[in-house]
């Protein structure tokens, strides 16, 4: 399958932008029947230029990660990208995981710190493993034969408490070492993005593609979750907006498909290199919000 890098390079010089799908590992069976049943081909019919599967917090999901992206490029013919973490494991545990993707014609990694398990809520590095993203890049791109993408934070990491800009340079850290394209955490206010890619690209001449990540509202509740695990701010027309529609889920749906649908056409006109959506494994927010995109 195709070197993600090489997707954004081809997409730039055709003058079009690139959208990409990432899902979760569902954790039952019938969840796994549903997305690639249902969920998986009804947005592959959108043609995305590639789709990633996330890694569960604490690495709890590392087989099955890999197993799905397998899955996906085998049965859909669409390129994946397998997230990896540090959480949980050692170099050499690592190191077998990468063997095992390059076996399965998996090409493609998001090398990440991770969260940490859920039951502790705290980083704690393994022995014999990795404390930092860098480390696993630098691993990755050692060992050879992937694409390497990074997380990119907007706003800046919540545990970084030196600033923003500290997380940023951090971030560029890890481009040296070998990544080739950033995907951003969500945001709700492109003013965010701009500021950070304009910081990155003009301030320390980074290069790679800077892809900025947005999720569909579904509702309320959803909101105030993901805010709590990534910090990012909810602007205060958008709060407004949600606070009105209250409990009203199909309301808040329909409303979030509209709001980003929106957001995604003024990053699209400030010229990002495409847009990767957080599908929540779900089929109709992203559906319309690519065909809005696309004029129907």
């Amino acid at each position: 399958m195709r070197f993600i890098h090489d997707i954004y390079s081809d997409a730039r010089q055709a003058g079009r932008p690139v959208f990409s799908f990432e899902f979760f590992t569902p954790k039952t069976e019938s969840g796994d029947r549903a997305i690639f049943e249902r969920t998986l081909p009804a947005l592959c019919r959108l043609a995305p230029s590639y789709c990633s599967v996330t890694y569960g917090a604490g690495g709890s999901t590392r087989a099955k990660t890999l197993q799905m992206v397998e899955r996906i490029q085998l049965e859909f013919g669409v390129p994946a990208m397998a997230h990896l973490t540090c959480v949980g494991s050692t170099r050499d545990q690592i190191v077998a995981l990468l063997d095992e993707a390059r076996s399965r014609g998996i090409s493609n990694i998001l090398a990440l710190r991770g969260d940490p398990p859920e039951e502790t809520g705290r980083f704690v590095r393994s022995d014999g493993g990795f404390e930092f993203a860098h480390e696993l890049v630098t691993l990755t791109r050692d060992l050879g034969g992937f694409s390497i993408g990074v997380a990119g934070f907007p706003e800046g990491h919540l545990e970084c408490r030196e600033g923003k800009e500290v997380d940023w340079r951090r971030l560029a850290a890890k481009i040296g070492c070998g990544a080739r394209f950033v995907i951003t955490q969500l945001f709700f206010d492109n003013a965010f993005f701009y500021e950070f890619r304009d910081y990155l690209v003009g301030t320390l001449g980074i290069t790679v593609p800077i892809v900025p990540g947005v999720i569909p509202i579904l509702s309320s509740s959803q909101v105030e979750r993901f805010v709590s695990l990534c910090g990012a701010t909810i602007p205060s027309a958008l709060a407004g907006r949600l606070n009105a529609l209250g409990d009203n889920d199909a309301d808040v749906t329909e409303f979030g498909i509209e709001f980003a649908t929106r957001q995604c056409a003024d990053l699209l006109r400030q010229g990002v290199p495409g847009i990767h959506f957080y599908t929540l494994n779900r089929t109709e927010p992203t559906t319309r919000i690519v065909q809005n995109l696309r004029g129907g």
